[in-house]
């Protein structure tokens, strides 16, 4: 039976993953173990990262409603809560592109909820 060697095979995946962790610092590039040990964790905080993503989003079209409510004289909180009792189903990325986009509608809404 012929010996098999995996020489060509660990060269490839080690490549493969030295090209992935290319621009980290220290050994965690250069070092097999260190740049695998680096590479996972990397997968890990960039899934983490996705998640906190859409938490800023949120956070962020918050602001801007909060903002354009004090220039037309109503608080954030009071203004959602006028909207969800008078049935208007507008959610915050909605509200939020209308703020930006189109400020005279936005105007409208609160005041048809004041």
């Amino acid at each position: 039976m012929a010996r098999i060697k995996r020489g060509i095979v660990s060269k490839r995946k080690h490549k493969k993953l030295l090209k992935a962790t290319k621009g980290y610092t220290g050994t965690k590039s250069r070092l097999i173990r260190d740049a695998k040990e680096a590479y996972f964790h990397a997968g890990q905080y960039a899934y983490h990262g996705r998640k906190l993503k859409k938490r800023d989003i949120r956070a962020l079209w918050i602001t801007r409603i909060s903002e354009a409510c004090k220039k037309e004289g109503i608080s954030y909180s009071v203004f959602i809560n006028k909207l969800k009792k008078g049935n208007i189903e507008l959610d915050r990325k909605i509200l939020n592109d209308l703020v930006q986009n189109d400020p005279e509608i936005f105007r409208q809404i609160v005041a048809s909820v004041k």
